[in-house]
């Protein structure tokens, strides 16, 4: 019998059983990326599980996006590797608190809204770059270290790990065919525990990573100088660490509302990343950001609320307490393979059939942001290059687009009928349109069919204003919307034009 509860704000009915299990197989699969990204970094190895505890309680509380799953991530934590090795990790934690009140502005602002603007195509290349992230993340499992010197495992280690793996991913993919009652990547992990267990396999294990054991986070204000050398150092950290968390933060938003068909609320889920970074800057985590590979795990599993992301969040603070021992005990082949379905599950297999359908220069920026996002493991970066080679093109077509249709009247006026938007791509077009010194007495620009834009748009009505002036004609602009006439108000230090009175925008007349 299925058993439902309201949870906080989230009005949908929820499943217990559905939110438990996802949750739990949501935290067996965070444990070792955590682990692994805090050293990288060269932190302590607590300091990701930390993160992983206190990003993913906070985000699930106050959050925006239910079933939406935040931890220490590595997009994040490779900005500050650079601070944290040459000042120390006090300034780290004074970085990641700084870069919290930067994201928690942006949600307080409602300023998250903009990452609406990011295109299709980006999207495509964002999730494909990191599905190719993931995967070879996986692959690079398959090192051993000794002496600090990675190796290729070989032998009979490559052999049985490669052979748990793919008993993993059969059972990820068969058991939904077979039955849905409980999340598939928690079951595989269980049965390959238990099969290490109980053959006494010798297999890589995450213990052979880091300890997973340690005590509750406790509050610690970073011992640095608090003055303005201080800030000017650390700024420019934090604010590329709030950047980079907002956006794979909202774009991991965008989707899950996609996968759902719900819509979440990306201001607040962008003031929760900040009150979350804060709380790991004073609680010694290493901060973080949304967790696509996770979100896609938890959502997998059949978790469409809060709940699944607060028991992975408090299973992984249990396991610092108590259950380290038992968790250094699961094999890296079980998680492996869970994260190698995820990553297959990632890539966006339909930008394959549609790319034939799409604009060159769409295909240009899908293929640009995949590359950059694998080569550079720079997702924000990767986005923020697609979104301006998106917005240039657009600009450059809008730009083409502006056009002006003539005609003299009865009364011997001319009339341009402009047809586009007049904007700083399309001034340079716009001028070239108008025959001054052939052109009667009398002039109208009719912008019913456009809209003026910006201040080079302003620029270039001022120019041709004075063209006529100087060739002693009268111009006048017709068909303002109320924000266009707003703007040339604005500037009447610039620009002195005529406007004729139109009853449908009812614009004063401008003597």
């Amino acid at each position: 019998m299925k058993k439902y509860l309201n949870l906080f704000d989230f009005k949908q009915k929820v499943n217990y059983k559905n939110e438990v299990l996802a949750g739990l197989t949501v935290a067996m699969t965070m444990i070792p990326e955590s682990l692994s990204f805090a050293i990288l970094a060269g932190l302590s190895p607590l300091t990701g599980l930390y993160a992983a505890f206190l990003m993913g309680i906070v985000t699930a509380i106050f959050g925006g996006r239910p079933g939406m799953v935040s931890g220490g991530a590595g997009a994040t934590v490779v900005v500050l590797i650079a601070l944290a090795s040459s000042h120390g990790v006090e300034y780290l934690f004074a970085a990641v608190a700084l870069a919290g009140v930067l994201q928690l502005l942006v949600g307080l602002f409602k300023l998250g809204k903009f990452v609406r603007l990011i295109p299709q195509p980006v999207m495509f290349g964002f999730l494909n770059g990191l599905a190719v992230i993931i995967f070879m993340a996986q692959v690079a499992q398959f090192k051993t270290s000794e002496n600090g010197i990675d190796n290729w495992m070989e032998g009979s280690a490559l052999y049985i790990m490669a052979g748990l793996t793919l008993l993993t991913i059969a059972i990820v993919a068969l058991l939904p065919k077979i039955t849905k009652a409980v999340p598939p990547s928690l079951v595989a992990i269980l049965i390959v525990f238990g099969v290490v267990f109980f053959f006494d396999i010798d297999t890589k294990k995450v213990l052979d990573i880091a300890s997973v054991s340690g005590s509750f986070p406790s509050f610690h204000i970073p011992e640095i100088p608090f003055n303005m050398e201080t800030l000017i150092l650390i700024f420019p950290y934090a604010l590329v660490m709030a950047g980079v968390g907002l956006i794979e933060s909202l774009l991991t938003l965008n989707m899950v509302d996609e996968i759902t068909g719900t819509r979440g609320q990306s201001n607040r889920e962008a003031a929760a990343q900040g009150i979350a970074n804060i709380t790991n800057g004073f609680f010694g985590g290493m901060g973080g950001c949304a967790m696509v590979a996770q979100t896609l795990v938890n959502v997998g599993s059949g978790a469409r609320a809060r709940l699944s992301a607060i028991i992975g969040a408090m299973t992984i603070l249990l396991i610092i307490l108590v259950g380290g021992p038992v968790i250094e005990q699961i094999p890296m082949a079980a998680l492996v393979g869970v994260m190698m379905v995820v990553a297959i599950g990632t890539f966006e297999w339909i930008s394959f059939k549609v790319i034939n359908k799409m604009p060159k220069h769409d295909i240009f920026v899908l293929i640009l942001v995949a590359v950059v996002t694998v080569v550079l493991h720079n997702l924000a970066l990767a986005v923020l290059i697609g979104v301006i080679i998106s917005s240039l093109v657009f600009a450059w077509e809008s730009a083409k687009r502006i056009r002006a249709r003539k005609h003299i009247d009865e009364n011997g006026v001319k009339h341009y009928e402009i047809y586009g938007p007049l904007f700083f791509g399309s001034t340079a077009t716009f001028l070239e349109k108008f025959d001054v010194t052939n052109d009667p007495d009398e002039v109208v620009i009719d912008f019913k069919e456009s809209k003026v834009v910006d201040m080079s748009a302003i620029d270039a009505l001022n120019k041709i204003t004075a063209r006529y002036h100087k060739e002693g004609k009268k111009l006048h602009l017709r068909y303002l919307s109320p924000d266009c006439l707003k703007l040339l108000t604005n500037a009447e230090s610039v620009i002195e034009v005529n406007i004729i009175e139109d009853p449908t925008y009812r614009v004063m007349l401008n003597k």
